[in-house]
C-alpha cells in the first residue's frame, strides 16, 4: 500500500470511530490535497496561468471591469469550496485558479494604479503573510495543511494561499523588473530557489511545515517567470506568445490534471468507505 493508500485507510479508521455528536471543530475529512508531484506540477502550471489569465483580462477590459470579474469569480470559487463537505479536486483547483488570476491583479493594481513600488508592496505582503501565520499558529498550533479539517483552519489556509499568491507576483515582477533580470532569468532564478527548501530539509532537518510553505510561496514567481516570458513580445524579451493564447495553453495540461487527481481522488474515497463499512460490521 501507497503512502497516499496508508493515508486514507487512516483517515478511515478515524471516521470509523466518528459519533454523529463529535464536535466539527474537531473531526472533519480533509479540505486540502495530498502533496505530491502532481500537486506541484498543477501548482505551478495554475500560477503561470493566473498571471497570464490577469495580465490578458486587464488589457482587454480595463484594470478596473477586470479586477471585478476576478473577485466575483474568487467569490464564487470559495463559497463553493468552503461549502465542500470535503476536497473535491475540482472544487479546489478551480478555486486555486480564481485565487492565481485576482491575488496577481491585486499586486498589480497596487503598482499600476497607486504607483507604489514592487518593492515596497514585497514587503507589505511579507508582513501580511507573517501576521496570518502568526495568527493562524496561535489559534490552531499548528500550520499543516494535513490539519485542514475545521472551517477555521480552512479559513486560515485560504487567506494564506491568496496572500502568497500576491507576494509571489510582487517578488517575480520585482525581480524581472526592477532588478533588471528578465522573465526567463527570473524563472531560473526561482527554478534554483524551490530546490532550497527541498535540499535543507533533507540535509539540514528543516521542519516540513516551513519546507512546504517555503516552496508554496516559490511557485508563484516561478510559474509566473516563465508564462510572462511566453506571452511578453520580444521587444520585452519574451516569446512574444501572448498572454490570451498562453493562458489557453496552460488550461490544457491542468484540466487533464486535475482530471487524473480526480479520478484518483474517487479510487481513494472507493478505499476509505470500503474500509470503514468493513471496520463498522466487525464492531
Amino acid at each position: 500500500m501507497d503512502q497516499s493508500m496508508a493515508e486514507s485507510a487512516a483517515e478511515a479508521e478515524a471516521h470509523a470511530h466518528h459519533r454523529p455528536g463529535d464536535a466539527p471543530e474537531h473531526v472533519g475529512w480533509s479540505k486540502v490535497p495530498q502533496v505530491t508531484a502532481v500537486f506541484w506540477i498543477v501548482k505551478v502550471l495554475t500560477t503561470g496561468m493566473g498571471e497570464t489569465a490577469s495580465d490578458y483580462l486587464g488589457r482587454s477590459l480595463g484594470p478596473i471591469p477586470a479586477g471585478g470579474l476576478g473577485f466575483v469569480g474568487l467569490v464564487v470559487a470559495l463559497v463553493l469550496q468552503l461549502r465542500s463537505a470535503r476536497y473535491q479536486p475540482w472544487t479546489y483547483w478551480s478555486a486555486i485558479v480564481m485565487v492565481s488570476v485576482f491575488g496577481t491583479m491585486v499586486a498589480d493594481v497596487i503598482h499600476v494604479i497607486a504607483g507604489i513600488p514592487y518593492t515596497v508592496s514585497t514587503v507589505v505582503f511579507t508582513l501580511a503573510l507573517g501576521g496570518v501565520f502568526v495568527a493562524w499558529y496561535s489559534s490552531e498550533r499548528t500550520l499543516s495543511i494535513h490539519a485542514i479539517r475545521t472551517r477555521r483552519r480552512e479559513t486560515f489556509y485560504w487567506a494564506t494561499v491568496l496572500i502568497t499568491f500576491a507576494l509571489g507576483t510582487a517578488v517575480g515582477d520585482l525581480t524581472a523588473g526592477t532588478l533588471g533580470l528578465g522573465y526567463f532569468t527570473s524563472g531560473c532564478l526561482f527554478t534554483v530557489l524551490i530546490a532550497v527548501p527541498a535540499l535543507s530539509r533533507s540535509v539540514f532537518g528543516l521542519n516540513s511545515v516551513a519546507a512546504f510553505w517555503w516552496a508554496y510561496i516559490l511557485t508563484r514567481p516561478l510559474g509566473a517567470s516563465f508564462a510572462d516570458w511566453m506571452g511578453v513580445p520580444a521587444a520585452r524579451h519574451g516569446l512574444g506568445w501572448g498572454t490570451g493564447p498562453v493562458t489557453l495553453a496552460l488550461i490544457v495540461p491542468i484540466a487533464v490534471l486535475v482530471g487524473y487527481l480526480a479520478a484518483r481522488h474517487n479510487k481513494r474515497n472507493d478505499l476509505i468507505e470500503n474500509f470503514a463499512s468493513t471496520r463498522h460490521r466487525q464492531a
